[in-house]
């Protein structure tokens, strides 16, 4: 997710908070509905039920963070009829988001916007990369799990797996796993780790089309599957640089599981005792 559209989906869901009148944090459940681009509200209603149901199994009152409310709204001709909404603090509007389609942005941003006890645009910027690089390193791992499996299945076996991998690394940076990990500082760790978000979606994208490929073609050998893989990273590769992007001149991150076990240890926090409407 760009930081653009990151600082967008912020001020939009900024803009939309009330507070009560001892400074807890509100959002009004038509307003959200919106914001998650539900267009029925009972289709938004049935998430709600969801949600209701988790803040219950989570020991919390419903009431404390599902308040039902009626709200006035223009009908034309100057009149006005109530239509019931529901006031849901910052808890409840996770757990709504928590329930929601996780593969749709704007509900994948707001899982992570609420579970954030700040108003600071900034913090929740940050943390949200944080969280994006985070899944993009599991997606890694995830489909290269995949493709040692497609490399046993198809082959016989995958004794050579990593010797594969690694040349898929020199493809992509022109350079050697060792000489990318004595340039970024990396010991005893795996190189991916030390990545940008961009790397790892570029090297998970590059695995994709090798498992494709290698299915597709029926490849029964380890060393077709393997040429594959460089030829699937050297195009990425020269499409990085052709936008401008060296992958070798990129410079590491920190260690994705540091960031990983902060942002379990933030949110649990954070969640644990959530401020409630009375």
């Amino acid at each position: 997710m760009k930081t653009s559209i990151i600082q967008n989906l912020t001020e939009n869901f900024e803009t939309h908070a009330n507070q009560t009148s001892d400074g807890v944090e509100f959002w009004m459940a038509r307003d959200l509905q919106h914001l998650l681009n539900y267009t029925k509200w009972d289709n938004f209603l049935g998430v709600i039920s969801k949600a209701k149901t988790a803040c219950e199994l989570s020991e919390q009152e419903i009431e404390d963070h599902f308040a039902d409310v009626g709200k006035m709204v223009a009908i034309g001709s100057g009149a006005e009829k109530k239509i019931p909404d529901i006031m849901l603090t910052r808890y409840a509007c996770y757990l709504v988001a928590q329930n929601g389609d996780p593969r749709k942005e704007k509900i994948a941003f707001a899982q992570r916007y609420f579970a954030i006890q700040t108003r600071k645009a900034e913090l929740i910027e940050q943390k949200i990369l944080e969280h994006e690089r985070v899944q993009a390193r599991e997606k890694l791992k995830s489909t290269e799990k995949e493709l040692s499996q497609v490399i046993f299945e198809q082959t016989g076996g995958n004794q050579n797996f990593a010797l594969i991998r690694s040349k898929g690394d020199t493809a992509l940076f022109g350079r050697t796993t060792q000489q990318m990990k004595n340039k970024w500082g990396v010991k005893n760790k795996p190189l991916a780790d030390f990545m940008p978000t961009i790397l790892l979606k570029a090297k998970d994208f590059a695995t994709e089309i090798t498992i494709f490929n290698a299915k597709e073609n029926n490849m029964k050998t380890e060393n077709q599957i393997s040429k594959e893989h460089i030829t699937n990273n050297k195009s990425v590769r020269k499409t990085l640089i052709s936008r401008g992007i060296k992958p070798e001149n990129l410079p590491p991150e920190e260690d994705i599981n540091k960031i990983d076990r902060r942002l379990k240890s933030d949110e649990k926090k954070n969640l644990k005792n959530p401020r409630k409407l009375k």
